[in-house]
C-alpha cells in the first residue's frame, strides 16, 4: 500500500487534477467490495461505482458529494478517470472489456447520495 501511495504521489506531480484522497478512496472502496464478495474476482465499473457510493455514504454521509467535489470528483466519470489512472500506474488491472465509458452517468451525485443517506438513516 505504501508503494502504491508513492506511485500515486509521483503521478500527481504531473497530473494534479484529482487529489490523493480520491485515489485512496477508490482503492479503499475496492478493498471493501472485494471483502464482501464470496471470492475475489474482477469487478465492473458500475459495481465499483456502487461500492464507492455505499462507502461514501458510510464514511461521509450526506456530505459525500461535497468531499468528492473537493477532491476534483464531480461525476461518476471522474471516478473512471481515477480508476484508469490507477491502471496506467500499474496499481490496478483492467480487462479488454473494461472501458472508461462504463463509468459515465452511472448515477447523479446529489440524488444518489441524498437517497442513499436517507435509506441508511431509516435502518436505525
Amino acid at each position: 500500500m505504501e508503494e502504491d501511495i508513492l506511485k500515486i504521489r509521483k503521478y500527481l506531480k504531473e497530473h494534479p487534477q484529482y487529489h490523493l484522497e480520491a485515489y485512496q478512496f477508490v482503492l479503499e472502496s475496492l478493498r471493501v467490495l472485494i471483502k464482501e464478495l464470496n471470492s475475489p474476482r474482477h469487478v465492473s465499473g458500475p459495481e465499483l461505482l456502487n461500492a464507492i457510493k455505499s462507502h461514501g455514504i458510510d464514511v461521509y454521509g450526506f456530505l459525500a458529494p461535497k468531499v468528492f467535489e473537493h477532491w476534483g470528483i464531480n461525476e461518476t466519470l471522474d471516478f473512471g478517470y481515477v480508476v484508469f489512472n490507477l491502471v496506467e500506474m500499474g496499481i490496478l488491472r483492467k480487462t479488454d472489456k473494461d472501458n472508461l465509458e462504463d463509468f459515465r452517468n452511472v448515477f447523479a451525485f446529489e440524488t444518489a447520495f441524498r437517497q442513499g443517506f436517507q435509506q441508511s438513516l431509516e435502518q436505525y
